[in-house]
């Protein structure tokens, strides 16, 4: 077999990129909910025969960095890859099946060239809804997963090309709103067909070497990233910070701690440190918190890696089960995105101490989920928004405001598009002044963001933090500002928790949320003179 030379594996690659982005491209173009449609939520990657990552699309680092912890799971626990079949097509949601949450349903389908499976392809979906105690399947008030919504193992949801009608109608009973979310599903599929074809063209020309090409891709990053990291200074590396609370016990701060040791060309991400697991529903599995991982270890290198499963191989994460960053079973998870972000943020300030000179002070770091429920005499509407917040200053600049960052890679939905669809009104959206942290770089402003109830009866549930710990600066810069959320009812406002569930609304109600600023960088008395005179004439500032 002849190997491929240095320029067909980079035409490889970037045509197994490109498979990933046009399957991309259909999810955006067939999806029907806004949550797909208009925030994106979604991910695409292709897979080698065995199941480990190879390519992707540019979406949801939080989703593409777990993919493939999801399918190794399952084809080593639960559908081992050589029962797998032409037509198949793999589904789970269950975070203790190598899933995130539960509105996160994968789907994954082999491909087979002259009888031989030579890749896999596949698609994770935030669908608009699950079931569960809440609309949106983010239930702030639950205990035990039970609670949450659907569960799915992993199952054939088509088999040899037929699909498991069964399995397809039990979904579609258990949803709020299953014409939108089976069309979502669908969409899924059409992707899956569109990235088949792709490898099928690729496996066509390149035959059995697609596959040796395929490891050599894997190979590569792996001795891209040890090069990477020893380049990091040796040392033992630690950090901490904290969760507001889990919305069950609301005056206990949740831990998450990272200690990071880097030794030649390898690194160790030590969590035990972190909290327990707890009563709340924001818990996350060892398959949601590695991906923090392995996005702060590409994030810090110091030239572009191909990402793939080989960038993961020279990094090890050591966390014992029963963390709240790897939950057990029956946990609740809904909002298992919160510890990731805390992480996320934990991991960027450990490894500052090796690596100043790029690492970012802490952004907003958390998904401010709202998720409304509207019904009229005639219809029910479910709609999900997650905001962001401010990013870190960086040692070469301010971080950038209201922008999407971290393990997220979300757009907003337009306002004409929510106001079209659902008997909701934005009455506010825009920049918090004030809200960066100082130094000598600021960091980004947080936003806000007003939504009055037209209908009815309405109802309303949040997952949010960074109400009390606000995101930390470096280098001496200051705290980002903290989140906040209120109800303004006939006139009167009223404080919330971070953590609503389920509460009742009425016609004329309006939520308002400002999210959180990012941390500064540098002494704020360094900070140049010009820069701090623009804040001032665009209102960023409110004091100095």
């Amino acid at each position: 077999m002849t190997a491929l030379d240095a320029i067909e594996i980079e035409v490889l690659r970037n045509a197994l990129t490109a498979a990933a982005a046009d399957m991309d491209v259909t999810m955006w173009r067939t999806s029907r909910s806004t949550i797909v449609r208009e925030m994106l939520d979604y991910s695409t990657a292709i897979f080698d025969a065995d199941g480990y990552i190879v390519a992707q699309s540019a979406r949801i680092p939080q989703h593409l960095n777990s993919m493939g912890y999801c399918l190794r799971s399952i084809v080593e626990h639960f559908l081992p890859v050589d029962e797998w079949h032409d037509g198949d097509v793999v589904i789970t949601n269950d975070p203790y099946s190598g899933g995130q949450h539960l509105p996160d349903i994968v789907a994954f389908r082999p491909v087979f060239h002259g009888g031989v499976r030579t890749a896999i392809v596949g698609t994770l979906c935030h669908h608009l809804d699950v079931g569960g105690m809440s609309p949106g399947s983010y239930a702030a008030a639950a205990t035990e997963i039970y609670q949450e919504g659907l569960r799915i193992p992993p199952v054939k949801l088509y088999a040899r090309g037929v699909r498991n009608e069964a399995l397809w109608q039990m979904i579609r009973q258990n949803v709020r709103q299953p014409a939108i979310m089976m069309g979502d599903l669908q969409s899924q599929i059409a992707s899956l067909a569109v990235g088949e074809q792709a490898i099928k063209r690729l496996a066509a020309r390149y035959g059995a070497r697609l596959g040796a090409a395929c490891r050599q891709l894997l190979d590569m990053s792996e001795a891209a990233m040890r090069e990477v990291i020893s380049r990091m200074p040796d040392g033992v590396y630690e950090h901490e910070d904290f969760l507001d609370d889990d919305g069950i016990d609301k005056d206990k701060p949740v831990r998450v701690h990272a200690r990071v040791t880097i030794a030649g060309d390898r690194m160790v991400v030590d969590l035990s440190g972190s909290a327990p697991e707890v009563g709340g529903p924001i818990n996350a599995t060892l398959g949601s918190s590695s991906s923090a991982v392995y996005f702060a270890v590409v994030a810090a290198a110091d030239r572009p890696i191909p990402p793939n499963a080989g960038c993961y191989r020279p990094v090890e994460i050591v966390a014992p089960e029963g963390l709240i960053v790897s939950a057990r079973h029956p946990a609740p998870v809904a909002h298992r995105i919160a510890p990731c972000h805390v992480l996320l943020n934990v991991l960027f300030a450990a490894l500052s101490k090796a690596i100043p000179d790029r690492m970012p002070a802490a952004y907003y770091a958390v998904s401010y989920v709202c998720a409304f429920q509207t019904r009229t005499s005639s219809t029910r509407k479910v709609l999900v928004e997650i905001e962001v917040g401010g990013c870190g200053a960086h040692p070469l600049g301010d971080g950038a405001s209201a922008h999407s960052f971290g393990m997220h890679n979300n757009a907003a939905i337009p306002i004409e598009m929510i106001e079209s669809d659902t008997p909701v009104t934005i009455m506010e959206y825009a920049l918090a002044p004030g809200s960066g942290g100082e130094g000598r770089n600021r960091g980004g402003l947080g936003l806000r963001r007003a939504w009055r109830i037209d209908a009815e009866t309405a109802t309303f549930t949040a997952q949010m933090d960074r109400f009390r710990f606000r995101p930390f600066g470096l280098s001496g810069g200051g705290s980002g500002g903290a989140g906040s959320l209120t109800l303004t009812r006939n006139g009167e406002v009223q404080p919330l928790h971070s953590k609503v569930s389920n509460m009742p609304l009425a016609r004329g109600d309006i939520i308002r949320l400002q999210t959180s600023g990012g941390g500064g960088f540098g002494p704020p008395d360094e900070r140049d003179a010009r820069a701090l005179e623009r804040d001032r004439a665009l209102g960023l500032v409110t004091k100095g």
